[in-house]
């Protein structure tokens, strides 16, 4: 069975204007998805950025230091990051490691 693991590498967020400061601008996320089959570890990976145009007068601003990882990965989902397809695609991507369909090689090349 497959485990995904979501995480936020880092964020960009504003310094100036002071009425700004500490407005979350961009997210870096990323998910790992490993899969252990006959104890052999296949693992793949997915990273991308997301962006925001933060307002600290909206209803429901989050400061940047209560911030939570399980709330910017929240909005990265409601920005249009594809949770579904990234893991399907990832999935994917773990099912051809472990029943590939090409093989690459020469065949000239000779063991030594």
């Amino acid at each position: 069975m497959t485990t995904f693991n979501w995480t936020i590498s880092t964020l960009e967020y504003d310094v100036q204007p002071a009425a700004m400061e500490g407005c979350v601008v961009t997210a870096h996320w990323r998910c790992s998805a490993t899969d252990t089959v006959a104890e052999v570890a296949y693992n793949a990976s997915s990273y991308g950025t997301c962006g925001f145009s933060s307002d600290p007068s909206a209803p429901g601003y989050i400061a940047y230091a209560d911030l939570t990882e399980a709330d910017v990965l929240s909005w990265c989902w409601e920005a249009g990051i594809d949770k579904d397809a990234t893991e399907a695609s990832l999935q994917a991507n773990i099912d051809l490691q472990i029943s590939p369909v090409t093989a690459s090689g020469t065949p000239w090349a000779t063991a030594s």
